[in-house]
């Protein structure tokens, strides 16, 4: 199978070590979730606000409604290849996502261990 749009194609982001993980998800356990993924499933929409608010915030919490087509960890993996973000963890039906974005400022920035 060949795929003639190859340059087009989006990855996930840095893979993130044990350390880095734990650090985040010390950081977003008192966040709420800035993304809701409902019965429309994977919609543009979904995505693009997932790509604005990793540009605003670089760790973002995810929920995944019980209405929702895929399962968590198909809409995990699809929104982190989308969204070329790091997923940090899936817990229940949430998600942590990261992306570094250098353009913040830098007192806004999460520096990672």
């Amino acid at each position: 199978m060949t795929d003639t749009k190859q340059e087009d194609q989006k990855v996930a982001g840095p893979v993130l070590n044990s350390k880095q993980k734990k650090f985040l998800k010390g950081l977003g356990h008192s966040l709420s979730p800035v993304v809701a993924v409902g019965k429309d499933g994977l919609a543009g929409k979904i995505i693009k606000a997932t790509e604005l608010e990793l540009s605003r915030h670089e760790l973002i919490k995810i929920k995944i409604g019980k209405s929702s087509p895929a399962s968590k960890q198909e809409t995990a993996e699809l929104l982190s290849v989308q969204s070329e973000s790091s997923l940090v963890q899936i817990i229940g039906n949430t998600i942590l996502l990261f992306k570094k974005n250098p353009e913040l400022d830098k007192d806004k920035q999460i520096k990672l261990p």
